[in-house]
């Protein structure tokens, strides 16, 4: 098996931490071998974050050399953008439709770019767009958003759905169990849909 790397972006408050626990428990529960890493030191609320998973039969840094990841789960259009030259083309961006305002753009010193999926899909990545706020706000919570972002990664990987389903269980609140299963299954029916 080869080692399978994965980026997830976002910025201070988008639940990165977690996700990227869970992406790396699922791995783990498979039997697959395992380095994980996280940049928090810039979380909060707005700064930029970030974390890798790497898995497969032996697998030595938690580090993603540019131009060789396969995925990355972006949380935060922009975040997306600035680390995807960590990804090899034709890897596959799972995109968060949803904008952030860095401090340098709110102080007009800089522009947030137009069409990130866009400028994704021209730098040849396979970019994956999901509405994940929007779907999260009308589940009622939109904390679930990376829940649902979640569940569109594991539409790519090769892991089984019970295996997440149980991560996810044990990584959660217990009162919000049910709900983050239906905002698994909702980001998992997003990304396999003919959105990109």
């Amino acid at each position: 098996m080869s080692v399978t790397s994965i980026m997830i972006a976002g910025v201070g408050g988008q639940g990165l931490v977690l996700a990227t626990r869970i992406v790396a428990s699922v791995a783990l529960a498979e039997g697959c071998d395992v380095k994980t890493g996280d940049v928090v030191g810039l979380a909060q609320r707005g700064g930029m974050v970030w974390g890798s998973v790497r898995f497969g039969e032996v697998v030595h840094s938690p580090l993603i050399p540019a131009g060789s990841g396969d995925f990355m789960l972006a949380m935060e259009a922009l975040e997306g953008l600035r680390w995807a030259h960590l990804l090899k083309p034709g890897a596959t961006v799972l995109l968060n439709n949803y904008s952030i305002f860095p401090n340098r753009v709110l102080l007009e010193k800089d522009v947030y770019p137009e069409d990130v999926p866009g400028l994704l899909k021209a730098r040849g990545l396979e970019t994956v767009s999901i509405d994940a706020e929007t779907m999260a706000e009308e589940m009622g919570n939109r904390k679930l958003a990376n829940t649902i972002l979640l569940g569109a990664l594991s539409a790519s990987l090769p892991f089984p759905v019970k295996t997440w389903q149980g991560v996810i269980s044990e990584n959660v609140p217990p009162k919000t169990v049910e709900l983050n299963l239906k905002a698994f299954d909702a980001g998992r029916d997003a990304a396999t849909s003919d959105n990109h």
